[in-house]
């Protein structure tokens, strides 16, 4: 009997965790119907000089205003140069990665919306 009664417990578990896996799905493809890709150019003298653990701390002060934030608006990875740094976000406005900027102390030189995105795929299409 209690071998039946924990084989229940574990399915309205497990059917409760699939069921909020599915709305979480959907929130997440309904935020990404309705966010833009920002390419943000931050000018950072001696970037590209940063130790790992100084990147690690900006990219934790990052995901605390994100998180902060809410979800929408999303940090897909961003490419350190030599004075720069180009980020790739995903968000509902320019607005909110002007916010995001703001809240986090970083600078926001450009943020440019991206129009389409193109590779070597391109030319065999």
């Amino acid at each position: 009997m209690k071998i039946i009664k924990l084989v229940l417990v574990l399915v309205v578990c497990t059917l409760n965790y699939t069921q909020a896996q599915q709305k979480e799905n959907q929130t997440t493809i309904k935020n990404n119907d309705t966010m833009k890709t920002y390419v943000i150019e931050r000018i950072l003298p001696g970037a590209g000089d940063l130790t790992a653990e100084q990147l690690k701390g900006i990219s934790q002060t990052s995901c605390s205003v994100l998180k902060e934030m809410g979800p929408k608006i999303e940090w897909q990875h961003s490419y350190v140069t030599g004075d720069k740094v180009y980020c790739v976000y995903k968000a509902e406005n320019k607005a909110l990665i002007e916010e995001h900027a703001s809240k986090g102390g970083f600078p926001a030189n450009a943020i440019s919306e991206v129009a389409t995105v193109i590779s070597p795929a391109t030319a065999e299409q």
